[in-house]
């Protein structure tokens, strides 16, 4: 089995997962994993699929022609296969929203060695602050022997505002 990454982006219409779902069964694909989402009018998705290596080509050609979507196709890596899970860290991240936030919370994990696998974050008001608050859910993988505290603590420096707590998986 080949296991494909697609990103998908277009004008948002109703139905639209279910006529990209409905071409991936069709051409004998299977669903494994997604993140779909509607930002300013448009679709935004990525979806991890698995299809047996005869019916690839078939797939790809049919995705491509999905109207109204730019659709990119990468194939996944094998040598991630049989490796270890690193250690991961769910992060609830809240502070007041300022341009750059998202810049200095990846520039932080990443000096710090780890590594962002996702992020979902909005920015929403807050009433009762006058300003705009930040919040994202970051799943972190962590190198060896790394201590989560160095990671939560380094995050918490940035400014004094910013709240980290760690979800339990």
């Amino acid at each position: 089995m080949k296991q494909l990454v697609i990103t998908i982006i277009g004008k948002d219409r109703p139905g639209l997962v279910e006529e990209i779902s409905t071409t991936v069964l069709n051409h004998h694909g299977n669903w494994l994993t997604s993140n779909l989402s509607y930002l300013a009018g448009h679709f935004a998705g990525i979806v991890q699929l698995e299809v047996a290596e005869e019916h690839l080509q078939a797939l790809q050609g049919a995705l491509s022609t999905l109207p109204g979507l730019d659709i990119r196709i990468e194939c996944g890596d094998k040598d991630l296969e049989g490796q270890a899970e690193p250690e991961k860290l769910n992060l609830i991240i809240t502070g007041n929203d300022r341009p750059g936030i998202v810049r200095e919370l990846a520039a932080v994990i990443r000096h710090k060695g780890a590594n962002i696998t996702q992020l979902s974050s909005k920015q929403r008001s807050a009433p009762n602050w006058g300003v705009p608050i930040f919040s994202a859910m970051a799943t972190v993988t962590l190198p060896a022997g790394m201590n989560k505290d160095a990671v939560i603590d380094a995050l918490e420096n940035i400014t004094a505002d910013l709240i980290v707590d760690v979800e339990e998986a």
